[in-house]
C-alpha cells in the first residue's frame, strides 16, 4: 500500500469521445478510498463523490459505502445518492425536464444482493476499488468473478453487472464485463495501471492525461 499525505488529481479524456473530460480528486487512507469528480460532454456534465471502506460482515476493503452522482443537461436534471450498508443497498434519486433516459434509481435491489462494489458508468476512477482490493496492480493474477452496482450515465439507473478483473503483470489488467441485457455479448478490455490502481489507459473510453 502506497501511502499519499496529499490528494491525487487524474485527468482523463475520452477516447469514445474526445470531447469528454473526467477529473477526479482521490484520497487513499488504508484499505479505502475518498473521492470527488466531475465529467464534462457536449451534451451534459456531471459531478460525483465516492466513499469506501471495509466491509464489516466480510472484511474485504475498498468496498462502496455511498456514492452521490449528479448529471445536468439542457432544461434536465438527474440526481442519485446510492448507500450500500447491513441491509444491502439504497438509492434515494430525483428528476426533472423530459431527456427521454430510463428513470433514476435501482431497478431491482435483489439483483445487487452480492455487489460489493459500485461501478460508475464512463469514470475510469471506479475500475480501482477491485483492482486494489484483489492486488493485481501488484502483479496478483485473478480476482473472482464479482457483483457489481453498475450506475448508467447518464440516466443514473442502477443495474448488477457482473465483471471479472485478470493481473497480467507490467501494470495490466484484463477486465471483462457479461452483457447488461440479453443479445448483449458482454465487453472486454486490457486496461493499463499506475502503482496504485488507478487506470493509466482504457481502450475505447479514456486515456490518462495528467
Amino acid at each position: 500500500m502506497l501511502p499519499h499525505p496529499v490528494p491525487q488529481t487524474y485527468i482523463w479524456r475520452g477516447t469514445d469521445d474526445p470531447g469528454r473530460l473526467d477529473a477526479a480528486v482521490a484520497h487513499f487512507e488504508g484499505d479505502r478510498l475518498r473521492a470527488h469528480g466531475t465529467s464534462l460532454t457536449s451534451r451534459y456534465s456531471s459531478s460525483w463523490a465516492l466513499t469506501t471502506g471495509k466491509d464489516p460482515a466480510t472484511g474485504a476493503g475498498w468496498t462502496t459505502r455511498t456514492l452521490a452522482v449528479a448529471v445536468h443537461g439542457d432544461g434536465w436534471f438527474r440526481s442519485l445518492e446510492l448507500r450500500r450498508g447491513a441491509d444491502g443497498w439504497s438509492a434515494t434519486a430525483a428528476a426533472g425536464g423530459n431527456p427521454g433516459l430510463p428513470a433514476p434509481g435501482i431497478a431491482d435491489p435483489q439483483a445487487l444482493e452480492q455487489a460489493l462494489d459500485c461501478d460508475l458508468g464512463l469514470c475510469p476512477l471506479t475500475n480501482t476499488m477491485p483492482i486494489r482490493r484483489y492486488g493485481l496492480h501488484a502483479g496478483a493474477a485473478k480476482a473472482p468473478e464479482l457483483a457489481m452496482a453498475w450506475v448508467e450515465i447518464p440516466s443514473l439507473r442502477v443495474l448488477p453487472s457482473r465483471q471479472s478483473y485478470r493481473g497480467l503483470g507490467n501494470g495490466r489488467v484484463e477486465f471483462r464485463s457479461r452483457g447488461l441485457h440479453a443479445g448483449d455479448g458482454g465487453f472486454s478490455a486490457e486496461l493499463t495501471v499506475d502503482r496504485d490502481g488507478i487506470v493509466v489507459d482504457y481502450p475505447g473510453l479514456a486515456t490518462l492525461v495528467r
